[in-house]
């Protein structure tokens, strides 16, 4: 497989400000950028917008991309999806609601624009995390979820359909491992290929959620007894938290309380990322190629702050595209897995750039310019190989 590659945005950036079709392509076209992901934040949100309205959105945004030479490759979700625990909700109604009025919906549009469609709508919350046996059933609701919309979608003509990976604990996928499970899961009960969005900045919080050694916790008990705990100890479960801090109050030895914490950390792997799950080179090469939708933003590593990739940031980034495309490259070069879903034929990389409510827009637009002529170095036209990118 030797994929087709594009340069896109999200015009996400035009939220609040380039808010008709008409405005935000004229930008984008102006910032040498043909391709675009359409968020639902700039006003194509199904339930905030209705029905009608959307009708009329995607009529507008066909005529706006046809005067502007561009084209919508995938729509997305937004922040509103963030907002609640969506597709992981407690009550079953909830989670019917937005699989059927918002995820459906969705793809509706998407399937109107002859686009793809990624997402990330749900949120596991903490008493599923201390639960295991409560934990792994709602995954496995999750996964059902997910298949219906993987089928559904695939009904509709849409291509593909995909999640974007998370970086903690109660948004999986979060872990290298559980984006393969969930594509394979998804894929086995739907029949429907369903994909992965990379972020790469979204490798930042799985360094926080690392497994401790008993050097750590013993230190981090005798810190918190002088009256200077560890920041950011991460020891998983709840009762591993109480444990340290019995320990710490001087109700436990120090000894007993270590062994007692390590045993509970084995006891609870899904708290817990490996060292690789933190790196954007390792999960570009694991799953790269079942990333149709691919979020470029420069970051330090240490946050998912959605940096263009201009000179200075690029300084203190750790995104470099030459590195970034050798394990793309690899991620291709890898051996078909007959379990997963086949690797993706087109690849949008797409800018994911934010401004802040009280951002300059011009200087944004001169930072994005700027992002666009970096990566152009590498990927000088849309719809080159991979193969042909040195």
């Amino acid at each position: 497989m030797d994929p087709i590659i594009y340069l896109g945005i999200d015009n996400c950036f035009a939220s609040k400000r380039w808010v008709r079709p008409d405005d935000w392509a004229r930008v984008i076209r102006d910032l040498g950028l043909r391709h675009v992901e359409a968020s639902a934040d700039t006003e194509c949100d199904p339930l905030y917008m209705g029905p009608e309205f959307t009708k009329d959105w995607i009529g507008d945004a066909k005529n706006a991309c046809e005067k502007q030479g561009i084209r919508i490759n995938n729509v997305y979700s937004g922040h509103g999806t963030y907002a609640t625990c969506g597709l992981s909700h407690y009550d079953p109604r909830v989670t019917r609601r937005f699989l059927n009025d918002w995820m459906k919906a969705q793809v509706d549009t998407a399937a109107a624009l002859g686009a793809g469609f990624g997402f990330f709508a749900h949120g596991f919350e903490e008493p599923l995390l201390q639960d295991d046996e409560a934990y792994c059933a709602k995954l496995n609701v999750l996964y059902d979820t997910l298949s219906e919309l993987s089928a559904y979608s695939r009904q509709k003509g849409v291509d593909y359909v995909g999640i974007e990976q998370m970086y903690s604990p109660h948004q999986p996928p979060w872990r290298i491992a559980d984006a393969e499970e969930l594509m394979r899961e998804v894929y086995a009960r739907s029949h429907a290929p369903f994909y992965i969005t990379a972020d790469l900045g979204h490798m930042n919080g799985q360094q926080y959620f690392q497994r401790p050694d008993a050097a750590l916790i013993e230190r981090a008990i005798l810190l918190r007894r002088e009256g200077t705990p560890i920041r950011r100890l991460w020891l998983g479960s709840a009762k591993a938290h109480g444990i340290y801090m019995s320990a710490a109050a001087g109700e436990m030895p120090v000894d007993a309380a270590v062994k007692a914490i390590l045993a509970d950390v084995e006891a609870h792997p899904h708290l817990f990322a490996e060292p690789e799950d933190a790196s954007n080179d390792a999960w570009v090469r694991r799953v790269g190629c079942y990333s149709p939708i691919i979020h470029l933003q420069q970051t330090d590593g240490k946050s998912s702050p959605h940096w263009t990739f201009t000179a200075q940031n690029n300084r203190e980034g750790i995104v470099h595209p030459d590195a970034f495309l050798k394990a793309l490259k690899a991620s291709y070069a890898r051996p078909d897995e007959p379990a997963m879903p086949p690797k993706c034929g087109e690849i949008t990389l797409t800018f994911e750039p934010f401004i802040a409510t009280a951002g300059n827009t011009f200087d944004l637009l001169e930072d994005i310019a700027e992002s666009v002529r970096c990566w152009r170095r590498w990927i000088p036209r849309d719809g080159m190989k991979l193969s042909e990118i040195e």
